[in-house]
């Protein structure tokens, strides 16, 4: 009969372990949820921080080109003859350049122009243009658009 009665003292311990072990296996997962939880929530934003930083850096290099692009057009047409150029770059890009002229008084701008230019008295700054480049990235949903603004004096 002790046997018995060893045998069912046993048995009540047994089952308050099996209990602590099931709260500690609950607290564990619980614990291993948290954890993932917050790395896929991090590892999600590093990659838009990502994305925008390329789209920021492309934007940044296409107004240099942009620029230069805009006095190979100037140089093919005549003088104060081109106010501005809008076009689309890689469907992602939408480039608008602004251009303002200044040049001396009594050049061609007088006879060619139509647009804006400014007339200056000082001969060192004749044939200079402004131009206000805009790189607007309109990416395909994956983020919100970036833009990007750039004011260059060229000399023409």
């Amino acid at each position: 009969m002790q046997r018995k009665n060893y045998f069912l003292k046993t048995s009540h311990k047994k089952s308050f372990r099996s209990a602590m072990a099931m709260i500690m296996a609950i607290v564990v997962l619980v614990v291993i949820t948290t954890i993932m939880a917050l790395s896929l929530s991090l590892s999600t934003q590093t990659t838009k921080r990502t994305t925008d930083l390329y789209l920021y850096e492309q934007s940044v290099l296409l107004s240099q080109s942009a620029a230069e692009y805009a006095m190979l057009k100037i140089s093919q047409q005549n003088p104060c003859s081109l106010s501005n150029l809008d076009f689309r770059y890689n469907e992602t890009y939408d480039v608008n350049i602004t251009m303002s002229y200044v040049y001396f008084n009594g050049s061609n701008c007088d006879t060619f122009s139509t647009s804006d230019y400014t007339a200056i008295t000082y001969p060192n700054s004749d044939g200079s243009v402004l131009m206000d480049i805009t790189i607007t990235a309109n990416p395909d949903g994956t983020t919100e658009p970036i833009r990007y603004f750039r004011r260059s004096i060229q000399k023409s």
